[in-house]
């Protein structure tokens, strides 16, 4: 979903970019394969797309007592994806770091946009429905792991049905009334936001760059590179590849690749998380005034985006930057009232302020605008402790 990554101990110091962020038709007359050539890195096992997309015999099995041999009919999808369609939190349970293929989503029932999204394709493939996968067009919008600020995007799929031919053959209807828009993020279900089809071969370069992010958070940079080499590889116009390939290259010490890295994504199609990392290594190299320049646009840019705001004062917070962190807090939700995500923030700087009443306050606020069972669960375990803690 909100779903896509680096290192922040001062404003996005190496922010990587998850899936559904930067996809474009534009094409490019060539690429820096050089970039892929190197040797300081050992090559490593990733899944192959056959791998990512197939359904174990279980889930078959399981397909083909509930669907026996009807025809696909969006219907019969409907019925498909009801268990899917629960708000990401009864039947599945949605959570940011986790890239699975199909069958280990259905197994694990619990996963990401992408990996959701992955399963819900290859099922409709299954019982004889069409599926194209679409970005969807959101705002830019962080998320934290493990003292990483993650620049996410999100995808859905639109499962359309079969019909027959006289010849025998089967077409594809698109007409509105024999589609189903399968969205795993209630928001973006709600607000109606502009999509753009995407192949499968983009969904496959996602899934590796999201993989390969996540190896990169963890050192394991081996795998790091031997996914996004997986994803660029498998195809090249995915920005964001590039340049994650770039932090990892910095990361690394290769900081003339990087530059290249990040300059190659912002090519193809004005990828500003690549030129964020720019402005960060601008600085590494003592280029002040064009780690400026950069940092000004994106500043602008950005400045109105509360889930920039709360980005902002997520990195206050953990900089122990108090007030600074309230006050971004506070801008994000003059921004948007509706989003839970500031009232916790704020909620967290009363506690380390001593003010308990206000704390609670906030929390109330967020778990009444939480969407997700999951993060209602998070704010009522929160409330629960923090009224223990003031009774003691």
């Amino acid at each position: 979903m909100r779903q896509t990554t680096f290192r922040v101990t001062s404003v996005l110091i190496i922010l990587l970019s998850l899936a559904g962020c930067q996809t474009t038709n534009q094409t490019t007359a060539s690429h820096p394969y050089e970039l892929l050539n190197q040797p300081q890195f050992r090559s490593m096992p990733v899944e192959s797309q056959k791998e990512i997309f197939a359904l174990d015999p279980d889930i078959r099995s399981n397909l083909d007592r509930l669907f026996g041999d009807e025809d696909g009919s969006v219907m019969r999808a409907k019925q498909l994806m009801a268990f899917l369609m629960k708000n990401g939190d009864n039947a599945m349970s949605y959570q940011s770091g986790a890239n699975l293929t199909a069958s280990e989503t259905f197994r694990n029932l619990n996963a990401n946009c992408l990996s959701l999204s992955i399963l819900a394709h290859s099922m409709s493939e299954y019982v004889g429905l069409k599926s194209q996968f679409q970005r969807v067009m959101i705002p830019e919008f962080w998320d934290q792991s493990h003292g990483y600020s993650l620049l996410t995007g999100h995808v859905n799929l639109k499962v359309s049905q079969k019909r027959l031919r006289n010849n025998g053959y089967y077409s594809y209807s698109l007409t509105e009334p024999d589609s189903l828009i399968v969205d795993f993020d209630p928001n973006s279900r709600q607000q109606h936001f502009k999509t753009e089809y995407i192949t499968k071969d983009r969904i496959t370069a996602m899934f590796y760059n999201n993989k390969g992010a996540i190896a990169l958070i963890e050192r394991n940079y081996d795998q790091a590179f031997s996914y996004m080499k997986a994803a660029i590889e498998l195809d090249p116009e995915y920005s964001s590849s590039w340049g994650n390939l770039g932090v990892l290259l910095r990361a690394s010490g290769a900081m003339e690749s990087a530059e290249k890295a990040y300059d190659h994504a912002y090519e193809l199609d004005n990828n500003v998380t690549a030129l964020g990392n720019l402005a960060i290594l601008y600085r590494m190299t003592a280029r002040e005034h064009k780690a400026a320049n950069i940092e000004s646009r994106l500043e602008q840019r950005r400045a109105a985006n509360p889930y920039y705001q709360i980005m902002l004062g997520n990195e206050a917070f953990e900089s122990h930057d108090l007030n600074g962190a309230l006050a971004h807090y506070r801008k994000a939700r003059t921004l948007d009232p509706q989003l839970h995500f500031s009232y916790f923030g704020i909620a967290k700087v009363y506690y380390m302020l001593g003010d308990s009443s206000k704390a609670r306050e906030n929390l109330e606020a967020a778990y009444k605008l939480a969407d997700y069972d999951h993060d209602k669960l998070k704010y009522t375990n929160k409330l629960r402790w923090l009224n223990a803690v003031v009774k003691n």
